[in-house]
């Protein structure tokens, strides 16, 4: 059994970055709040709907401050925001960079010569490939699980934590939740789950918002919820908004 897990976490490391990928396997899975249970404003995650996805590469990590600031400084691109103000909630160059527009996210990627992920993909890969659970882990959470609303077990920090400081999931990829909020490629559709297409969906052709995932480190367990949709205007920007990316299986 161990060797076929092996294969399927196989890494590779991207040249352009430095950053270590895993293959996330071809398959299918039901996407959206399984359990029906999310409150009313989460209701963008229904229905629940099979969404089947080609192979692809994500990022083990998010993007670091460091990783990104190499980014800037090699491609000259104009970052609009003082990173002190990075600095207060990620202290270091091996926590996850914050304070990231959907544009600089986009422009990292391209960049780097990869791209966001898709909507589906992203929750996809976070599921770790469990089938109906509400965290990667499982049904349950704990501060020994992932970065979120105060302290306490492994979870040792009131704001970023270092990439990496919690147990990756099934597919080898660390903090998918909590955390840094990730952005996705999609444009943001509340209603999109109702028409979108069975594969490979990569989000409505218009829209102003795009899709952010990984539920946010001050939130409660609720909103670190798997299935959970957040949108933000693609100029905008928090303390929280932070990214990762993905290649094709066949770069």
């Amino acid at each position: 059994a161990n060797a076929g897990l092996e294969k399927r976490k196989r890494g590779i490391v991207w040249k352009k970055d430095g950053k270590e990928m895993v293959l996330i396997p071809a398959g299918s899975f039901e996407m959206g709040d399984s359990k029906n249970e999310l409150e009313d404003w989460m209701k963008t995650a229904r229905p629940v709907h099979t969404v089947e996805l080609d192979a692809f590469y994500m990022d083990v990590h998010e993007v670091t401050v460091g990783q990104f600031r190499e980014f800037v400084e090699d491609s000259g691109y104009d970052y609009q925001e003082n990173w002190a103000n990075v600095a207060k909630y990620s202290p270091g160059d091996g926590y996850p960079m914050v304070y990231v527009t959907w544009n600089d996210a986009t422009a990292y990627a391209k960049w780097a010569g990869k791209r966001l992920s898709t909507e589906a993909e992203w929750e996809y890969a976070a599921r770790g490939g469990l089938v109906g659970k509400r965290y990667p882990w499982g049904d349950e959470i704990t501060h020994d699980n992932a970065n979120y609303e105060g302290i306490g077990g492994r979870d040792q920090w009131i704001q970023s934590s270092p990439v990496g400081s919690f147990e990756a999931n099934g597919y080898g990829l660390y903090d998918m939740l909590g955390n840094a909020m990730e952005w996705c490629q999609d444009r943001y559709g509340e209603n999109y789950y109702s028409s979108s297409p069975a594969k490979n969906p990569s989000g409505p052709g218009t829209g102003s918002y795009r899709v952010l995932r990984g539920g946010i480190r001050d939130s409660h367990t609720l909103n670190l919820r798997v299935a959970v949709r957040y949108d933000l205007l693609p100029n905008s920007k928090c303390y929280l908004s932070g990214f990762r990316c993905v290649s094709g299986s066949d770069f």
